[in-house]
């Protein structure tokens, strides 16, 4: 889950943000990358100097480039809340994960000011003019690059006004994370076993291509096998398959490959630990070919599943469907 908060100066984001964060949520800012550069550059660090040097950072890389530092750091299995969204790009950024949400903080003009003054930070200003003249600066520009704050607001797929006192901004927060959360996604089955074999394909030692399996009963998996050169041989990437170290065309001398298939690997893995491999099902990168068609008719696999078709594919998979083999292809995720 990546929460993203955007809003006015004072509406209580930061107060959002610190909520979360003791909940186990990881913290970035877009000025903190901001506050890094003016430290880089010897700058004192003031609200001026933030607005400037990010006005600058996105007209020389781009718009949404502080986001696109923040968004390299973010990994996948962890809750993370961003804050200080300023311009519609580094909304779009984060777009690209599905699991981000922009939440809106709003609060009426005179409390936001009345609440600068009482934080009494040295940038925050003291006269209602003087807040006025910032709002106008920071909502928008003619420069595209330059901050956008207005248009990033309408972005926002979740509004909280937060105009009442802290202990109702943290509900109105909890429960806009336990909607959040009610909505997200997670893998089908299918794709969670595939990018399992994915993974696993990143081990394969093979010059040719890099091709795994993994075989599934009653969702957990059994077995899993990667393409490469058997057990005590010289890795194929070392110099172990003379073929595929010679870099040949597809499909020729394929008698002469020392390299096992992902498929064949975890079939064998499996009568290596004693694994009964009846009624399971294989999931592999790579349409089988026909060696490990006739290994996964003879081991008692009930159900392939496949994305890639590997070359030289119907006479595999007729044979499969004549042994009552279910075979399915899915859509690469």
């Amino acid at each position: 889950m990546i929460i993203g908060l955007t809003g006015k100066n004072g509406s209580g984001k930061g107060e959002a943000a610190n909520f979360l964060k003791e909940r186990g949520f990881h913290y970035y800012s877009l000025s903190d990358a901001l506050r890094e550069e003016a430290q880089k550059r010897g700058k004192e660090i003031t609200r001026d100097v933030l607005v400037m040097l990010g006005n600058e950072l996105r007209e020389t890389e781009g718009p949404g480039c502080l986001a696109e530092r923040i968004f390299s750091k973010l990994d996948p299995e962890k809750h993370y809340i961003i804050d200080s969204i300023r311009h519609p790009a580094e909304v779009q950024v984060f777009r690209r994960r599905k699991d981000f949400t922009l939440i809106r903080v709003q609060a009426p003009d005179r409390l936001r000011f009345e609440r600068l003054r009482q934080r009494g930070r040295e940038s925050d200003p003291q006269a209602w003019e003087d807040f006025q003249a910032l709002e106008a600066k920071e909502a928008k520009s003619g420069v595209k690059t330059d901050q956008q704050l207005d248009q990033t607001i309408k972005l926002a797929n979740v509004q909280i006004d937060n105009n009442g006192p802290l202990k109702e901004l943290h509900e109105k927060v909890k429960h806009v994370v336990l909607d959040i959360s009610k909505k997200e996604s997670r893998p089908g089955w299918d794709e969670y076993f595939m990018n399992i074999a994915k993974v696993a394909a990143l081990r394969s030692n093979c010059m040719k291509r890099k091709i795994a399996a993994v075989i599934v009963k009653d969702k957990r998996i059994i077995s899993t096998g990667y393409n490469g050169t058997p057990r005590g041989i010289k890795n194929c990437n070392e110099g172990g398959c003379p073929r595929c170290n010679a870099i040949d065309a597809s499909g020729k001398d394929l008698g002469e490959c020392l390299c096992s298939h992902g498929e064949e690997n975890a079939i064998v893995q499996a009568a290596y630990h004693g694994v009964s491999l009846k009624g399971s099902t294989l999931y592999t990168t790579f349409s089988p070919c026909l060696m490990c068609t006739k290994m996964i008719i003879n081991a008692g696999i009930a159900e392939v599943v496949y994305e890639a078709h590997y070359p030289f594919l119907e006479l595999s998979l007729t044979l499969l469907r004549q042994a009552g083999v279910t075979v399915r292809k899915i859509a690469s995720s």
